[in-house]
């Protein structure tokens, strides 16, 4: 009997090299892998451990997410996420969401509890104060801003982090979390938390997205790319390189990182870098930036 197929992709952003030496994201993502593969080969449900992935990405600081995020023109921190089941195709989403420890876990109480997908700002708020979730009492003190200021040469300087996954069910799910621009205005949406533009995840392929966002909404990218499998039966790879073609054609920037119902993995970006490593059932596991 053939060992049970699964694999998971995760990203810390794409876009410019803010620094030379990124041996400690490397280091945490390969250790955020490494639990993912434990959890996948006992039999884990992808949307469990797509979470529990970006979780740790947020908790890290290592990147424009979670406690690493940076504030907007405001001087606030308004987060963004989403995650979605590919087997019911349900999904839960926040925008500009501010006071939350880890915006994923909150993505994921509205997928669970709340007949809605994508609740923002203060409705946001109000709806998970009473969910119990942690929170942010100090942003000052919590966030440690991974990148200081944007690069001098770039526009839209952006971050984010994302899983996606497919257990041993044959189950696929994606999650996505970023801090959104750097010095962004306050309000400011990006594609993470659009389901089809940022996140997607269906009985074909699972999609998380990273780059300048507006470009991503402007292709609805994640939901293209499942559109390019189903109707013109490409390869993952092929639909993968097409929607970032487009991104490219437009004048974006970024990278996405897809794995679909086989267990194959794509992961491609027209930027300098991109935090991106995945590990599958034949005992693969790496991580690169560049």
């Amino acid at each position: 009997m053939s060992d049970p197929i699964w694999a998971i992709a995760i990203h810390g952003g794409a876009g410019p090299a803010h620094k030379e030496d990124y041996s400690e994201e490397i280091a945490h993502m390969r250790g955020v892998l490494k639990e993912a593969k434990r959890q996948l080969a006992k039999g884990g449900a992808a949307l469990d451990v797509a979470q529990t992935a970006v979780r740790a990405l947020e908790e890290s600081g290592h990147h424009i997410a979670g406690r690493g995020a940076s504030p907007n023109k405001d001087g606030k921190w308004e987060l963004d996420a989403a995650i979605m089941d590919g087997d019911t195709r349900n999904a839960g989403a926040v925008g500009a969401l501010r006071g939350f420890r880890s915006p994923i876990d909150c993505a994921r109480t509205i997928l669970d509890v709340s007949p809605h997908v994508f609740l923002v700002g203060k409705g946001a708020s109000r709806f998970l104060k009473k969910r119990g979730l942690e929170r942010v009492h100090n942003p000052s003190r919590y966030y440690k801003p991974s990148v200081q200021a944007a690069v001098e040469s770039g526009e839209l300087q952006h971050g984010t982090v994302g899983a996606v996954v497919l257990d041993s069910e044959g189950r696929l799910a994606a999650a996505t979390s970023t801090g959104g621009l750097l010095n962004k205005q306050p309000g400011r949406i990006g594609d993470t938390p659009m389901i089809g533009a940022g996140t997607w995840a269906d009985e074909r392929v699972a999609v998380s997205c990273t780059g300048q966002g507006e470009y991503f909404i402007r292709c609805a990218a994640s939901a293209d790319l499942s559109a390019r499998i189903r109707y013109n039966k490409s390869d993952l790879t092929n639909a993968a390189a097409c929607v970032l073609e487009d991104i490219s054609y437009l004048g974006g920037q970024g990278g996405l990182i897809a794995i679909d119902r086989l267990g194959r993995v794509t992961m491609p970006f027209n930027t300098i870098s991109m935090k991106r490593g995945f590990a599958t059932w034949r005992d693969e596991l790496d991580v690169k930036v560049f």
